[in-house]
């Protein structure tokens, strides 16, 4: 594959992503009933919800528009896997399906993560695959 292509494939994923946690945003914004219901099931305070919607707001413009890429996939990772916790039921297949998915949504943000931006970030700029395993 060329510079370009990565660099599409790496802007394609960013929305992709970003999309997930703007979608997530405004569903706990705007119906936030569940989302606090599963927090106070754990014994935190169910206004934290409002919080979360904020930063998965926050993280998805960052994606979207390239900016500290790298950090923002990295904190998107470990959002995923402690939120998984809250679908750990293994009697219910729609709740396990969310559990496998959210490690699946982590492991996209960790190569997120490890590729960084692309050429269409805003900011820091770094090409594709600046890291310790770059290419020769």
């Amino acid at each position: 594959m060329t510079r370009y292509v990565d660099d599409v494939a790496l802007l394609l994923a960013r929305l992709l992503i970003a999309v997930l946690f703007a979608g997530g945003a405004v569903q706990k914004l705007f119906s936030p009933q569940q989302v606090a219901a599963m927090i106070d099931g754990v014994g935190l305070w169910p206004d934290l919800v409002g919080l979360v919607a904020v930063l998965n707001g926050g993280a998805a413009l960052a994606l979207v528009l390239g900016v500290y890429v790298r950090p923002v996939a990295f904190g998107l990772a470990i959002y995923c896997g402690a939120t998984s916790y809250f679908h750990w039921i293994p009697d219910d297949p729609w709740q396990m399906t969310i559990f496998v998915k959210n490690w699946a949504i982590a492991g996209g943000c960790l190569a997120l993560m490890v590729a960084g931006g692309g050429r269409f970030a805003l900011w820091p700029r770094e090409a594709a695959h600046n890291t310790a395993f770059q290419r020769k």
